[in-house]
């Protein structure tokens, strides 16, 4: 039997009499856009579907009147049911009405039923913290810690190359979303391009990007951003002549990225135009001038077998 809204008030909070659940027409129920589940997986919805049309539903949603339209139903809880019963075809869902459910409750029941993503913990952070609640409010109203409120943070405005390996599956983990942001906050080119070929991206991998970062082993060392800009600085000014080339040898070898291929930055000549460096293709070939904005500086060595005078 569909609820007029005229006798909500009439009502126990649960649902009906008894508590039983009210019978309420799909086409009157509004999903709520605050709501933490935002990312729906295809596959997922179409088994939960096949299972409600061979079983019917067997756990009521939760809905409350509309806010701002009369004789509709804004919901609580259920917003995968209510999308399966919708695939299946069917006019009317089993539902409670609770008028006091909130945000930290929404967000409690989906973390608990099916495991929030590590976007829908950031955009129901990122709500909260709009509205003016410090990260330990949040994680109060969860039940959560403030280490996990703040592991959520990664993704609140995300740089590009970071919500390229989430979106593409690559790294899903929120400690190691908020690793790799923290550690590009010191070698920004460096941890950018290491992302963007790593796949998957795991906390074993993570943590072995910071320990070489921390240690300066390998190709990468810190501070590879400004030596690039000094060098840069250096040819403007005709610093890197005949004094350079005496001491090529001691010279360090730049590893770029330009367009995806790994290049050489030559340090010992100097290019046409401000604000731009010779480069040499990793695997061989001529040196070519290139705009500094084309490269992502990603180590640095010293070998220098890759150099022309």
């Amino acid at each position: 039997m569909a609820l007029s809204l005229d006798s909500l008030d009439l009502l126990p909070p649960t649902g009906g009499e008894g508590g039983t659940p009210l019978r309420i027409p799909l086409d009157t129920i509004d999903e709520d856009p605050d709501q933490p589940r935002q990312e729906f997986d295809e596959q997922s919805l179409d088994e939960l579907a096949e299972t409600i049309r061979e079983r019917g539903v067997r756990q009521p949603v939760s809905v409350r009147a509309h806010p701002t339209q009369p004789g509709r139903w804004m919901l609580n809880f259920g917003a995968r049911r209510l999308r399966a019963c919708k695939r299946v075809g069917l006019s009317e869902i089993p539902a409670f009405v609770d008028q006091t459910a909130n945000s930290a409750d929404q967000f409690i029941e989906n973390e608990q039923r099916k495991g929030l993503s590590p976007l829908e913990i950031a955009l129901f952070v990122q709500r909260a913290l709009n509205q003016g609640q410090t990260q330990a409010d949040i994680a109060r109203a969860i039940g959560k810690s403030r280490q996990y409120v703040t592991l959520a943070t990664a993704l609140i405005d995300p740089p590009d190359w970071l919500m390229a390996a989430y979106r593409e599956g690559r790294c899903r983990g929120m400690n190691e979303l908020h690793e790799l942001r923290k550690l590009a906050g010191e070698h920004p080119q460096y941890v950018e391009a290491w992302t963007s070929d790593r796949s998957p991206i795991t906390r074993d991998v993570v943590m072995a990007l910071r320990a070489e970062l921390a240690e300066g082993s390998g190709s990468v060392r810190r501070g590879t951003s400004a030596l690039l800009e000094s060098v840069e600085a250096g040819l403007r000014t005709g610093e890197a002549g005949t004094g350079a080339r005496k001491s090529r040898q001691q010279q360090p070898k730049l590893i770029a990225l330009l367009d995806g291929a790994e290049v050489v930055v030559n340090t010992l000549q100097a290019p046409p135009k401000a604000r731009q460096l010779f480069v040499i293709p990793v695997k061989g070939g001529q040196p070519e001038a290139v705009d500094t904005g084309r490269l992502i500086l990603i180590g640095l060595t010293r070998d220098t077998s890759c150099q022309s005078d």
